[in-house]
């Protein structure tokens, strides 16, 4: 007799439904499969075959198997609710932690906000003077660190023709571009050797770790890479910005290359080898920590958005600030583009050709424009300098965040 058959007799037999008592003889006792996952489906029981490491007999178990063909939903839903209830406290403790987590999908929103609010009421932000720039980049960097590891970098570094475009898109285009742009702001539309010199330096930054939030929105699986193009140009940055500087810009205005290399041995790589480190020998502080550097991270960038916007608000303002301000939106235009048409003729075999120009336009067309407002602050007499950096740092996040909303429709 089949294991059906057996079970029908079974409740034919010996089921009470007045007294819901069972009297087996121990020969009618089937001798199932000691598996959690066993289904008996075809024979009409809803059967939970844990109940029998739960009541441990097989009698009990028979019993539970009888009883629950009439009690029907009752005991299901009362296990699920059992379940239910034993989770609900953990999903409320951590529902604080994903909406912290989560925050920086609030990035562009705030970004817009805070340059609405500098331009509206510049004295917003005009608190956050140019003292604090350093440390906010800082911080930014060992947030940076805090949520990277060498796990990140092994899948990466097996592509190294890709990281190596990228580092190409950094330093090489981005730097030809800056400079032509920065000739154009001067010999054609006449404005002071200052403003030409902030466009270069823009353009001789590392990139800016935005970028890889953004990979992040548009194609996930790349994201380890965009961090590894990034981590490489914000770590050679320390040797190759000053030599950049020195190349475009050196013949214009005094340029402190040792004290630069100070600048970003004390706001990169420190606060970032700082992260790994903690990230690597403390994993608990880390794991404590990591929820709060998303929402801090936005308030910083907010305040780096909106604070140059306030200080030079008289300079964005004045008869050349929109020449500025179409100058660096073509400028960066200009390395968005190029970023995505190269990529596509050096890897038009890829089978990720599309999201790998994305990634690639991504690193090429957004630097680190808060490094370059530190170091013009720092480094450069002249005010004028600071306001590039300044409107690049609001053009940058805009136009970046406006391609992820782009391609994330079209890949829909």
């Amino acid at each position: 007799m089949n294991l059906n058959a057996n079970l029908s007799q079974l409740h034919r037999s010996y089921f009470n439904s007045n007294t819901l008592s069972l009297t087996l003889p121990k020969h009618h006792i089937p001798v199932l499969p000691r598996s959690r996952f066993f289904s008996l489906k075809t024979s009409g029981f809803p059967v939970r075959f844990d109940s029998i490491y739960r009541f441990g007999s097989s009698r009990n178990f028979v019993t539970k198997c009888v009883s629950e063909k009439f009690s029907g939903s009752f005991d299901q839903d009362a296990d699920q609710n059992y379940v239910t209830e034993s989770n609900q406290v953990p999903k409320q403790e951590g529902s604080l932690v994903n909406i912290l987590k989560q925050s920086n999908s609030l990035l562009p929103h705030v970004v817009l906000a805070s340059t609405l609010l500098a331009l509206v009421y510049p004295p917003s932000f005009t608190w956050f003077t140019s003292r604090y720039y350093a440390p906010a980049l800082g911080f930014l960097m060992f947030a940076v660190g805090v949520n990277s590891s060498e796990k990140d970098f092994l899948e990466a570094f097996k592509r190294p023709a890709a990281i190596f475009a990228g580092y190409v898109g950094q330093f090489v285009v981005k730097p030809i571009l800056g400079y032509i742009f920065g000739l154009l702001s001067v010999a054609v539309f006449g404005l002071p050797t200052p403003i030409g010199a902030g466009i270069m330096l823009v353009s001789c930054v590392s990139g800016a770790q935005l970028s890889n939030y953004a990979t992040f929105l548009t194609d996930p699986p790349l994201a380890p890479l965009s961090i590894v193009m990034t981590s490489l140009s914000t770590a050679t940055a320390v040797f190759i910005t000053p030599m950049l500087s020195l190349l475009l810009i050196g013949k214009r205005l005094p340029v402190d290359v040792k004290g630069m290399v100070s600048s970003i041995l004390q706001i990169v790589v420190a606060p970032i080898a700082a992260g790994l480190l903690l990230n690597r020998f403390f994993p608990r502080i880390c794991k404590a920590i990591r929820p709060f550097l998303p929402p801090l991270s936005v308030l910083v960038t907010a305040c780096c958005v909106g604070a140059p916007l306030s200080i030079n608000i008289e300079s964005v303002m004045s008869p050349f600030g929109v020449t500025i301000l179409l100058l660096i939106i073509a400028f960066h235009l200009s390395a968005f583009v190029a970023g995505y048409v190269l990529t596509g003729f050096v890897f038009p075999e890829a089978h990720d050709v599309k999201a790998l120009q994305r990634t690639l336009s991504f690193e090429t067309g957004m630097q680190s424009s808060l490094l370059a407002l530190a170091l013009a602050n720092r480094f450069f007499q002249d005010p004028l300098v600071s306001v590039p950096p300044a409107i690049s740092t609001v053009i940058m996040s805009l136009m970046g965040f406006a391609l992820v909303m782009l391609w994330a429709k079209k890949k829909e």
